[in-house]
C-alpha cells in the first residue's frame, strides 16, 4: 500500500511541476504494477492530453468515463480536451457539461476528490476548493481532502488562504506520515520563509520514503534558499547518482558553474546535457524547454555559447507550440546577440500571435531605441505609459523611457529619476523570493547591468579630486552591482562594472581588487586591462600602465581599433614627457571610425564597441592639450575648433568650453577663462564642473577664498541636494572654515538623515575645530537616534585620541554587546571594534584583555573571510590583509611576553593570509633570530631580499646572521651595500659599528665615518653622525669623548633617547668595569679608594640622575628599562639602604616579567654589592641557561662576566673560562673577557698565555686603560719579553705620568734585565 501511495504522490508531483511525459510513464508503470485502477489510466490520459496529443487522450478518457469514482474527473477532462481542439465541437462540449452537472449532484467523496484534484492541476483553484469542501463535508473530514485543500489554498496566490494551509497539513499528518502532506507542509514553511523548517519536513520524507525522488529535488532547492551552494551541489550530485538524466539537478549544476564559478565551458557542457535529458524525458513539453532556459539567458552576460544553447531550447519549444511568449523570448535573445533586425522579426511574430502582448511591444520599442527610431519608440512608450495602470508598473518600461530621455538629450535629473524608479520597481518584484532559479530569472542581472551602463553615462569620466565626494549616482550603481556581484559572482561583466564604479568613486584599492579577480578568471578581458591601465596612470605608475596596455593588446589584438586604448596610451606618454608620441597616438585615435560621429558604435569583426560622447570628446581635448604643451598652439586651436563644431548642441559641448578655459589658463589669461565659464547655467549639464573650475581659478590663481566659497554656495543654492551641500561643506573645510562647514553639513543631514558620510564629516569637522567635547556630544546624540550606529567607531577613535580610555572601552564593549550575528556588515563591524578595543586595552596595559580581544577579532575575521569568498570575492585580498594584521598583532603580544613559540605560530598564520607581507616576514625573521633558528631566519630574509634587494631591515638581519655564523666578511658586505648607496644612513651605520665591535674589527669604523663626512658637509652637526661617533668612542675606551658626542645628539627626536641611555650607562660605569665583580676590585687599592675617585663617582651618579629625568619612554619595555636604570643609580652609591631598595624593585620586575635578563642581572649585581654571592650566582646561572638574544646582548655579556668573576674568586677557572669564551664568541672586542682570561693564565703561571690575552684586552681597549697596560707589561716581564714590557710602560706613562708602581716594578726591572 505504501508503494502505491508513493507512486500516487510521484504522479501528483509530476503533474504539479508539468513533467507530463513523466506523468505518462509513471502512470503506465503503476497500471502494470498495481492493478487496472482507472485512476492510473486517467493520469496517463491527462499526461497525454497536456502534451497536446488530444485525439489519443480523448480515446483513452472515453474508455474510463463510466468508471465509478473516476468518471466525474474524466468527464471534466473530456470537456477540457474538446476545448483544446483546433475546431471544438460545441455540441459535444454541451453534452459533456450537462453530464458533469448531473454526475456532480450524486458524486461520491472520492469522485469529488479526483475532480477537485483535476481542477487544481488546471489552475482553477476556486472551483477546486468548492469540490474539495463538499468532499470533506460528505466524508466527515477526510484526511485526503484536507491535505488537498491545504495545497489548493497554499497555491491560490491569496495570502489569506495560504496562511491557513499549514493547519490543514498538520491535520493531515495526525494519523500517519503522508508524502503529499509532508511535501505540502514543506511548501508551506517555504512560503512563510522558514527554510530550515521546510528542510526538516523534506528530510522526514527522505527518511520515511527513500524511493520518493522529488524530496531530494526539493531538498536541493531548499539548500539553495538557505544560500548554501556547497550542499546544494552535493545534493545535485547525489540526485544524479540516483537519476542520471534528472533535469533539475543538471540545471542546478549548470547554474552553479555559470553563477558562482563563471565557468562557461562547464556550464555549456551541463546545458547540453540538460537539453539531451529533456529530449529523452520530455520531448513534447515546450513549457519545460522554455522554463529551463530563462535563468541562463539572463545571467550569462551575453555569452554567445550559452545563448546558443538557450536559443536551441526556446526554438525547440516554439516548434512544439507557436506561442507569443516564446517568440518574445527569441526576440530578446536576438537583442542580446546584437541581431536587432532578427529581434524585430520575432517581436512581430509574437504580436501576430497575440496582439495584446505587452512584452512583445516593449521588445519592439527596445529595438527601435537601439536603431535610433526615436519618434516611433516615443509614440509606443506614450501608449504603454497611458495604460500602465492596467498592465502594472514595469521596470523595463521605465528603463526604456530613461534611454529615450537620454537619447533626446533631456535633463540628467529626468533620466536619473526614471532609472531610480526602474531599479526600485524591478527590485520590488524580488521581495520575499528566496535564492533559487526563479530569483535568478527575476533578478535578471543582464537588465540591471544595462541600467548601470546608463547611470555611468551620466557620471563624470574621472574619479573625484582628493577630498571631493563622488557623484551621487555612483552610489546607486554600487548598490545595484553589489546585489548582482553577491548573487552572481561568476558574472565578470558585473565585477568589471563594480570595479569601474569604485574607480570613479575614488576607491582605487577596491577597484584594483575587483579587477584582479576579473583578470584571474579571464586574462583576456580587454576592458579590465584598460581600466587597470587607467588606475596605474592615475597612481603615476606609468610603466605598469604601459604593461597593462601591452597585456590587453596581447590578449585582444582588435583593441587597437578601440579609441580608449589610444587615449590611455597617449595620456601615459604625455605624463612621461613623450609629447610627440602622445600626439601621434591621439592622431591615430582620431582616424578611427566612430570618433567623428558622436556616441556611435563601431563594429570590429562582429564585436560592437560602444563609444560614449564623453570618450569621443576626451580624444579631442587630450590632443589639443598635447599640441599646446608641445608648442603647437595653432594646431591646438584648430583641434579645439573642430571639437566645438563636432559637439555643438550636445551635452559634451560644455566640456569643450571647460577645456577651452584650461587653455586660456595655460596662456595665463584667467579673465578669459572665467568669462568662458561664467555663462554656463544650472539647467545645463556640467554646470557643477564649470563652477568647480571657476572656484579652482579663484582659489589657486587669484587667491580669493571668498569668491571660491561663493562658487560652491551658488551650486548649493541653484541645485540644492545633499551632494551639492556636501561640496559646499568640503569647500569651507578646504579654506579652513570648519564652523561654516559644520552648519552646511548639518543642513545636508536634515535632508538626508541616513547619509553616513555626512554624519561622519560633521564629527570630523568638529574634531578639526578642536571642539572635542562637542564632537563627542554630537556622536553620542547621533547614536541615541539609533540611525547612525556606524558613528560608534568614530566616537571610540576620538575618545582614544582624547586619552579617555575608559569611556572608549565602554563604547566599544556596548557596540559588541549583542546576540551572535551572521550578517556580513555586522561581522565586519565587530572585527573593527575588537581591533580598536585591543589597542585601547594595550594603552592602559590590560595586556591579557587586549590579547583576548585580538583572538576574538581573529575568529570573527575568519568568518568574514569565509563569507566574503562566496559573496564578495573581489574584496577577499583586502580582508586577508586585515586578518594578517590581526595575527601579527597577536604575535607581537606573545613576543612581548616572551611566548616566542606562539608568536611564531601567529606570524606564520599571518603569512598564510598575506604571503608577501614584508613587515610580517621581517618580524618572523627577527623572532627566529631571537630563538637562534638561523636557517629559518635566513630563509625569510632571502625571500624579502629577492623581491626588494635593498630592504634595509632584511639586510641588517642578514648581516647579524652572518656575524653569528662568524662569517664577518659577508656580514660587513651586507652593511657596505647599504652604506655605499647612502653613507649617511646612520641607523645602519650604528648597527655596523656594533657588528664590527662584535667581530673584533673596530679599526674599520673610521672609514665609514669618513665616508659619511664626505657625503654631507654638515655631517659633524648631524645628531645621527654624533651618535655613531659616540658609540665608536665608547667602544674604544674613550668615555669622555663619547659623552661629548652623545651630548650633541641628546636633544634629537630620533637619536636623543638612545643617546641619553648611553650617557647614563657611561656615567654609572665609565671604565666598563664588572659591576659587583670582586676579582679586580682592590687590585688598584690606592687609586680605587682615593677621595678624588669617590667624588668623581658621586658626581657621575648625580649626572645620571639628572639625565634620567629627560627620558620619556613610549613603550612598556621602555618604562621597564627606565625603572631599572633609576635603581642602578641607587646601586652606584654602594650604600646598603639604597642597594636594598633597588633590589626590591629588581625582584618585583623579575617576578612579573618571566626570564627578564636585565632585571635578573640587576638583582645579581645588587646581591654582589651586598656580599650575598650565592644568591647572585643563582640568578646568573638562570641567565647562563637562556638562549642569547641580540636585544639583551649587552646584559648577557655582563651576566656571563659577573658569573665568571664569581667562579674565578672561588678558583673554578675552567667554568669561568667557558663563560669567557662564550662572551668572546658573541663579542670579539670584549676586553674585560680577555682581561679575565689573562688573569686566570697569570694565576696558573702561564705568563705567555696571560700576556697574549692581556695584549688583546690592551688592543680592544684602545691602549687607554692603565691597569690593563700594567698587567700586560708585568706578564711581558715574566715572559722575558723585556722590550715589549718597556714599550707598554712608556705608553702607560705617556697617558698617565703618575700611574703608581709601573716605573719601579716593571720599567726599571725590564731595563735592568736588558742590560744584564
Amino acid at each position: 500500500m505504501e508503494d502505491e501511495d508513493t507512486t500516487m504522490s510521484l504522479i501528483r508531483y509530476y503533474c504539479y511541476e508539468k513533467y507530463y511525459n513523466h506523468v505518462v510513464n509513471a502512470a503506465a508503470a503503476a497500471h502494470r504494477k498495481f492493478s487496472n485502477d482507472p485512476i492510473y489510466s486517467f493520469f496517463h490520459a491527462y499526461g497525454t492530453l497536456m502534451q497536446d496529443k488530444i485525439q489519443e487522450a480523448i480515446a483513452e478518457l472515453d474508455t474510463i468515463k463510466d468508471s465509478g469514482d473516476e468518471s466525474l474527473c474524466t468527464l471534466m477532462a473530456l470537456v477540457y480536451a474538446e476545448k483544446k481542439r483546433t475546431n471544438p465541437d460545441r455540441e459535444v462540449i454541451q453534452q459533456l457539461d450537462a453530464k458533469v452537472k448531473e454526475d456532480r449532484k450524486s458524486a461520491s467523496p472520492k469522485s469529488l476528490y479526483y475532480a477537485g484534484m483535476f481542477l487544481w492541476l488546471l489552475g482553477r483553484k476556486d472551483k477546486a476548493r468548492e469540490y474539495v469542501d463538499r468532499m470533506i463535508k460528505l466524508s466527515n473530514g477526510s484526511r485526503e481532502g484536507i491535505i488537498l485543500k491545504g495545497w489548493i489554498d497554499l497555491t491560490s496566490g491569496k495570502d489569506a488562504y495560504a496562511r491557513k494551509a499549514g493547519k490543514y497539513f498538520d491535520e493531515g499528518l495526525k494519523e500517519k506520515a503522508d508524502i503529499f502532506a509532508l511535501m505540502g507542509k514543506a511548501q508551506y514553511c517555504e512560503y512563510r520563509q522558514n527554510y530550515s523548517g521546510a528542510l526538516e519536513m523534506v528530510n522526514q520524507v527522505i527518511v520515511s520514503f527513500p524511493g520518493f525522488l522529488p524530496a531530494l529535488i526539493k531538498k536541493m532547492k531548499l539548500l539553495l534558499s538557505l544560500q548554501d551552494w556547497e550542499q546544494t551541489i552535493d545534493a545535485a550530485i547525489r540526485l544524479l547518482q540516483r537519476d542520471k538524466n534528472n533535469p533539475e539537478a543538471l540545471r542546478m549544476l549548470a547554474l552553479h558553474s555559470l553563477c558562482r564559478d563563471g565557468d562557461i565551458t562547464e556550464s555549456v557542457k551541463q546545458l547540453s546535457n540538460l537539453i539531451s535529458s529533456l529530449d529523452i524525458l520530455e520531448p513534447h513539453s515546450p513549457e519545460l524547454f522554455y522554463r529551463m532556459s530563462l535563468a541562463f539567458t539572463r545571467v550569462c552576460g551575453r555569452n554567445e555559447k550559452v545563448i546558443e544553447q538557450t536559443h536551441r531550447m526556446v526554438e525547440r519549444a516554439f516548434s512544439l507550440a507557436g506561442d507569443s511568449d516564446l517568440a518574445t523570448e527569441l526576440g530578446y535573445q536576438m537583442i542580446l546577440q546584437g541581431k536587432i533586425k532578427d529581434a524585430m522579426k520575432w517581436y512581430k511574430t509574437a504580436m501576430s500571435l497575440d496582439e495584446t502582448s505587452v512584452s512583445a511591444l516593449i521588445g519592439t520599442i527596445h529595438c527601435q531605441l537601439i536603431e535610433g527610431h526615436l519618434e516611433d519608440a516615443e509614440q509606443q512608450l506614450e501608449f504603454l505609459t497611458e495604460i500602465q495602470q492596467a498592465i502594472g508598473k514595469s521596470g523595463e518600461l521605465l528603463y526604456l523611457r530613461a534611454v529615450l530621455a537620454m537619447k533626446k538629450r533631456r535633463s540628467q535629473d529626468e533620466v536619473a529619476n526614471l532609472l531610480n524608479d526602474a531599479v526600485d520597481t524591478h527590485f520590488s518584484t524580488l521581495q520575499g523570493l528566496p535564492l533559487g532559479v526563479e530569483y535568478f530569472e527575476k533578478l535578471n542581472p543582464e537588465f540591471l547591468l544595462e541600467i548601470v551602463k546608463v547611470y555611468l553615462s551620466l557620471c563624470p569620466a574621472k574619479p573625484p579630486a582628493p577630498g571631493q565626494p563622488p557623484a551621487p549616482l555612483l552610489q546607486h550603481c554600487a548598490s545595484v552591482l553589489d546585489t548582482v556581484v553577491t548573487t552572481v559572482p561568476g558574472l565578470l561583466q558585473g565585477v568589471f562594472l563594480l570595479a569601474k564604479v569604485r574607480f570613479l568613486s575614488g576607491v582605487i584599492s577596491a577597484a584594483q581588487s575587483s579587477l584582479h579577480h576579473c583578470l584571474e578568471q579571464c586574462p583576456s578581458h580587454a576592458d579590465a586591462h584598460l581600466l587597470m591601465a587607467q588606475i596605474h596612470l592615475l597612481q603615476g605608475n606609468f610603466s605598469l600602465c604601459s604593461q597593462s596596455l601591452e597585456l590587453c593588446l596581447s590578449h585582444n589584438f582588435e583593441i587597437r581599433e578601440h579609441p580608449i586604448y589610444h587615449l590611455i596610451k597617449a595620456q601615459a606618454q604625455k605624463k612621461m614627457g613623450e609629447l610627440v608620441g602622445a600626439i601621434q597616438t591621439l592622431q591615430m585615435a582620431m582616424s578611427l571610425p566612430g570618433i567623428h560621429k558622436v556616441g556611435s558604435s563601431i563594429k570590429s569583426k562582429n564585436k560592437k564597441i560602444d563609444l560614449s560622447p564623453a570618450d569621443c570628446v576626451s580624444v579631442f581635448l587630450e590632443l589639443a592639450e598635447a599640441l599646446w604643451l608641445n608648442g603647437e598652439q595653432h594646431e591646438a586651436a584648430k583641434v579645439m575648433q573642430d571639437a566645438i563644431n563636432e559637439f555643438s548642441g550636445t551635452p559634451e559641448e560644455l566640456r569643450v568650453t571647460i577645456a577651452n578655459s584650461d587653455l586660456a589658463l595655460l596662456r595665463g589669461d584667467t579673465e578669459l577663462a572665467l568669462s568662458m565659464l561664467i555663462n554656463i547655467t544650472p539647467e545645463q549639464p556640467y554646470y557643477i564642473q564649470a563652477k568647480e573650475k571657476m572656484a579652482d581659478i579663484y582659489l589657486n590663481h587669484r587667491k580669493e577664498k571668498r569668491l571660491y566659497a561663493i562658487c560652491y554656495r551658488e551650486i548649493a543654492e541653484k541645485l540644492p541636494s545633499p551632494h551639492t551641500y556636501l561640496l559646499l561643506g568640503d569647500a569651507y573645510m578646504n579654506i579652513q572654515e570648519p564652523e561654516k562647514a559644520i552648519e552646511v553639513y548639518e543642513c545636508a543631514l536634515k535632508k538626508n538623515p541616513k547619509d553616513s558620510a555626512l554624519a561622519s564629516k560633521i564629527g570630523k569637522a568638529l574634531v578639526k575645530t578642536h571642539n572635542y567635547v562637542k564632537a563627542v556630544n554630537y556622536y553620542e546624540a547621533a547614536l541615541r537616534t539609533e540611525q547612525q550606529n556606524f558613528l560608534r567607531y568614530d566616537l571610540a577613535e576620538l575618545l582614544m585620541k582624547m586619552k579617555q580610555h575608559e569611556r572608549c572601552e565602554r563604547v566599544l564593549q556596548d557596540a559588541l554587546a549583542h546576540d551572535p550575528v551572521n550578517e556580513l556588515p555586522a561581522l565586519t563591524d565587530d572585527c573593527r571594534y575588537l581591533v580598536l578595543l585591543a589597542k585601547v586595552q594595550n594603552k592602559v596595559e590590560k595586556n591579557e584583555d587586549a590579547l583576548l580581544s585580538l583572538q576574538r577579532a581573529r575568529d570573527v575575521q575568519a568568518k568574514v573571510l569565509k563569507r566574503m569568498q562566496l559573496e564578495q570575492p573581489d574584496t577577499v585580498p583586502m580582508q586577508k590583509q586585515l586578518a594578517a594584521e590581526i595575527c601579527a598583532e597577536i604575535a607581537k603580544h606573545y613576543t612581548s611576553q616572551r611566548g616566542y613559540e606562539r608568536a611564531v605560530k601567529f606570524y606564520k598564520e599571518a603569512l598564510v593570509y598575506c604571503e608577501s607581507d614584508r613587515k610580517v616576514m621581517l618580524e618572523l625573521a627577527r623572532l627566529y633570530l631571537t630563538l637562534d633558528e638561523m636557517d629559518a631566519c635566513q630563509e625569510q630574509c632571502s625571500i624579502i631580499l629577492k623581491n626588494d634587494q635593498f630592504n634595509e631591515d632584511a639586510t641588517l638581519m642578514m648581516a647579524d646572521l652572518m656575524f653569528r655564523k662568524q662569517d664577518y666578511e659577508k656580514a660587513v658586505f651586507h652593511f657596505q651595500q647599504l652604506l655605499e648607496c647612502k653613507p649617511d644612513n646612520y641607523p645602519t651605520l650604528s648597527r655596523l659599528i656594533d657588528l664590527l665591535r662584535r667581530a673584533g674589527k673596530l679599526e674599520e669604523v673610521p672609514r665609514f665615518l669618513d665616508m659619511a663626512e664626505k657625503h654631507c658637509s654638515r655631517a659633524k652637526f648631524d645628531p645621527g653622525f654624533n651618535y655613531c661617533k659616540g658609540l665608536y668612542l665608547w667602544y674604544t675606551g674613550e668615555p669622555n669623548d663619547a659623552l661629548r658626542c652623545f651630548n650633541k645628539a641628546r636633544k634629537d627626536n630620533v637619536w636623543g633617547q638612545n643617546s641619553v641611555y648611553n650617557m647614563i650607562e657611561i656615567c654609572l660605569n665609565p671604565d666598563n668595569d664588572t659591576m659587583g665583580g670582586e676579582v679586580f676590585e682592590n687590585l688598584d687599592g690606592d687609586i680605587g679608594n682615593s677621595t678624588e675617585k669617590q667624588e668623581s663617582e658621586q658626581l657621575a651618579v648625580r649626572t645620571a640622575e639628572n639625565l634620567l629625568k629627560e627620558l620619556k619612554p613610549q613603550t612598556p619595555g621602555g618604562h621597564m628599562q627606565l625603572r631599572i636604570l633609576e635603581n642602578y643609580c641607587f646601586l652606584a652609591t654602594k650604600q646598603k639602604a639604597n642597594v636594598e631598595k633597588a633590589l626590591s624593585v629588581f625582584t618585583e620586575i623579575a617576578n612579573s616579567e618571566k626570564d627578564h635578563v636585565p632585571a635578573l642581572l640587576a638583582m645579581a649585581t645588587a646581591y654582589m654589592i651586598l656580599k650575598q654571592t650565592p644568591r647572585a650566582r643563582n640568578q646568573l646561572k638562570r641567565i647562563a641557561k637562556m638562549n642569547w638574544s641580540i636585544a639583551d646582548a649587552d646584559e648577557f655579556e655582563k651576566s656571563w662576566l659577573l658569573l665568571a668573576d664569581i667562579y674565578i674568586q672561588s678558583g673554578k677557572y675552567d667554568m669561568a673560562g667557558e663563560l669567557l669564551k662564550r662572551c668572546l664568541r658573541h663579542n670579539k672586542s670584549c676586553c674585560k673577557a680577555y682581561e679575565y682570561l689573562g688573569y686566570i693564565m697569570e694565576k696558573e703561571q702561564a705568563f705567555r698565555d696571560a700576556a697574549f690575552n692581556y695584549e688583546l684586552a690592551w688592543k680592544y681597549g684602545n691602549q687607554t686603560n692603565p691597569t690593563i697596560g700594567y698587567k700586560l707589561a708585568f706578564n711581558y716581564l715574566k715572559a722575558k719579553r723585556h722590550v715589549d714590557a718597556i714599550d707598554v710602560c712608556h705608553k702607560v706613562l705617556d697617558a698617565h705620568p703618575n700611574y703608581p708602581r709601573i716605573r719601579k716594578d716593571i720599567l726599571e726591572k725590564a731595563r735592568t734585565a736588558l742590560r744584564s
